[in-house]
């Protein structure tokens, strides 16, 4: 498996690099990662986290790292999932017919057709690549493509707007500081590099009935890493980790 190193190879592939220095960088872009690695971003003696390091083994062997700009939990569930329907012709046609509709409910609510249009379609365009069975790695190029990659991360944050603004009687009880749930959209879901939180997740996951598990690996006691399924009981298909103020793909 490689590791999803998205937007990670920007500028300094361009011209300016050595061609040594391009090779070294397509190496790192596709090399494997095990869940190992993740011991080596901690000190040895740093007891907590090695022994929920320890812990996430037991269920997890690989990890796919995503660029940490605020926007990875939206990068890692559109790969994580578009990943997943290269084997699943079945969940592919629900989700493309679910994504196909979720454009018109978004002009529906309100928003504007000519401003979400090019990110539905960029959205459609790799959903329509995977029914195509397209490569795992075809795929990778595509999310390490800024410009798919970046209109991918913004339908997702409209898509989950949407939901919330939608459900908004039941949002409006989880909303700090006196917002309304269009101002909390307006201000922490719809901009790019806003971080996601729980509310945020939910709605997502909602919007498109996907089921997305989240392992917290905090600085807890206990030596265990605590998960949280959304929705609450139903069987995830994406596996993420989350540290404070990120998220990375897990795979069993």
């Amino acid at each position: 498996m490689w590791p999803l190193q998205t937007i990670l190879f920007s500028s300094y592939l361009g011209h300016c690099l050595a061609y040594d220095e391009a090779i070294m960088a397509q190496q790192d872009r596709i090399q494997q990662e095990d869940l190992s690695v993740l011991s080596k971003e901690y000190a040895q003696d740093d007891t907590i986290y090695q022994q929920k390091i320890k812990d996430l083994h037991k269920k997890y062997s690989y990890i796919r790292k995503t660029r940490p700009d605020g926007n990875c939990f939206y990068r890692a569930f559109g790969f994580s999932h578009l990943e997943s329907l290269l084997d699943d012709s079945k969940e592919l046609q629900r989700f493309k017919a679910v994504a196909a509709k979720s454009k018109l409910d978004l002009v529906n609510q309100g928003f504007t057709e000519f401003t979400i249009e090019d990110f539905h379609n960029t959205f459609m365009d790799l959903i329509e690549l995977s029914e195509k069975q397209q490569s795992l790695g075809e795929l990778l190029d595509s999310f390490n493509d800024q410009s798919v990659s970046d209109y991918v991360v913004v339908y997702l944050r409209l898509l989950t707007s949407g939901y919330l603004q939608r459900e908004h009687a039941f949002f409006q009880h989880f909303i700090e500081g006196g917002r309304s749930v269009k101002e909390f959209c307006q201000q922490e879901v719809e901009p790019m590099s806003k971080e996601s939180d729980h509310i945020h997740i939910i709605a997502l996951a909602q919007a498109l009935n996907v089921s997305i598990l989240v392992e917290y690996m905090d600085r807890g006691e206990g030596g265990t890493v605590n998960h949280h399924v959304f929705p609450e009981g139903s069987e995830p298909r994406i596996f993420l980790l989350y540290r404070p103020g990120h998220y990375d793909i897990l795979y069993k």
